[in-house]
């Protein structure tokens, strides 16, 4: 997949956010995590709209018409829980008037240490002909982000999809590049990491990010 924009590159206020999100001293305020990631979403949202196609409309000001312009479709915004939710909240305070849709998906251990994703629930609007942008705050194996890509087809296929992580390991962008069309997805990144642990945890990554923005799940 050609069509990679890494935002952590440049130098920008994006990339103060993201240490914070990485810093273990500021990870104890999950409110401040949440709060982050939110705000690392609506730059994303803002990068993703220069991409998106617009048409000129006259608007009626207290003097007079300014010509502007807007926005032709409002994208679906898709997640998987729990972890992306507080992402889903930054993209949606920009797509303000954007469909949402909502992925279930957990790592199935098994006694070996093996695992293997599975999706238990998903909702979603009709996709066809529309802008998916679909956000998880990490992209380890890639294989959670492929599996809600493929269970959101059976709801249509999009114009085009953005898929949105803020950490990502190398492995997990090579399985997404070989598994989804690049002429179809464009992958936005704010940071990538080499190293993928034999557990599939990104380091030097930030740790669970469902835990830190929403508490310590039990194991099952």
């Amino acid at each position: 997949m050609n069509n990679i924009h890494i935002l952590g590159e440049h130098c920008s206020l994006f990339n103060e956010f993201l240490a914070e999100i990485r810093s273990a001293d500021v990870q104890v305020d999950s409110m401040r995590f949440r709060r982050n990631l939110e705000r690392l979403g609506e730059i994303f949202a803002y990068e993703i709209s220069k991409t998106m196609r617009y048409e000129k409309q006259e608007v009626t000001t207290p003097l007079g018409i300014a010509e502007m312009s807007r926005l032709v479709s409002k994208p679906v915004l898709a997640t998987i829980l729990r972890a992306g939710l507080p992402l889903h909240q930054g993209l949606l305070n920009y797509f303000d008037k954007g469909e949402n849709a909502f992925i279930s998906a957990f790592r199935k251990y098994y006694k070996d240490g093996s695992f293997e994703i599975q999706v238990d629930y998903m909702s979603s609007p009709e996709l066809d002909d529309k802008t998916l942008i679909l956000a998880d705050p990490m992209l380890a194996t890639g294989q959670s982000m492929v599996l809600a890509y493929e269970e959101l087809m059976s709801k249509g296929e999009p114009d085009h999809t953005h898929i949105v992580c803020i950490i990502a390991s190398r492995q997990g962008l090579d399985y997404v590049q070989q598994h989804l069309s690049p002429s179809k997805c464009t992958l936005w990144v704010g940071a990538v990491d080499e190293e993928l642990t034999a557990h599939s945890y990104i380091v030097p990554g930030l740790g669970d990010a469902g835990d830190l923005a929403y508490g310590i799940k039990t194991s099952e």
